[in-house]
């Protein structure tokens, strides 16, 4: 096998960004949430169409959840989140997600605007999508390199843990970098497509 293929299957292998686990967590602990400071409804009344009218908003927020030791689990952050009955959509301005695993690592999630759908079985981010994975030992304690995924559009699909993206991606992890006109990946089987002109980079191993 050739050493640039092995090496992008050991790339794909380590990936593992775990994206769909934690926006299902951050997401669904941001909807109890809202669902928890919403208003009680008024009283039954002549029953109106809805319209793609936000029914309730928060600017500036922030949502934590954290483990049953006191450390932080997770973070959800924006400068504005809105629900529309209509549709029954979330959508949240500057969004920015803090997720960290059992053994403290982290995964940053970023972009202009996400949109949800009402369960969080389907997210979509626009705008510098930026996902970013700290460097970390696994559990043979070699050490993993820092994982950094860029685009203007990603789709995460949470049922078949997909994330897909019609425009130009970026992925860099450590030193190597890969780019392409399109990606679809799938974290069940760990297989990642670039579509349309792909260029890969592969820094030398060091002695």
């Amino acid at each position: 096998m050739p050493a640039s293929l092995y090496s992008f299957r050991y790339l794909l292998d380590r990936l593992s960004i775990y994206l769909p686990v934690i926006l299902m967590g951050v997401l669904a602990m941001g909807s109890y949430w809202l669902l928890r400071v919403t208003p009680a409804p008024l009283a039954p009344g002549v029953e109106s169409l809805p319209t793609h009218d936000a029914d309730y908003f928060m600017r500036r927020f922030k949502v934590q959840s954290f483990e049953a030791n006191g450390a932080l689990k997770s973070e959800l952050a924006g400068s504005e989140i809105r629900h529309y009955p209509d549709t029954d959509t979330l959508e949240i301005d500057q969004v920015r997600m803090h997720s960290y695993s059992k053994e403290g690592q982290l995964t940053v999630i970023t972009a202009q605007k996400a949109l949800s759908n009402g369960d969080g079985s389907e997210v979509q981010f626009f705008g510098n999508a930026h996902v970013v994975r700290d460097a970390h030992r696994d559990d043979d304690g070699k050490l993993v390199p820092r994982v950094e995924l860029r685009s203007e559009f990603l789709h995460v699909i949470m049922d078949t843990e997909q994330i897909t993206t019609p425009k130009p991606v970026e992925l860099t992890r450590g030193n190597d970098r890969f780019t392409g006109d399109a990606m679809n990946y799938d974290n069940i089987h760990r297989v990642m497509e670039l579509r349309g002109r792909v260029r890969g980079v592969l820094a030398p191993s060091k002695p």
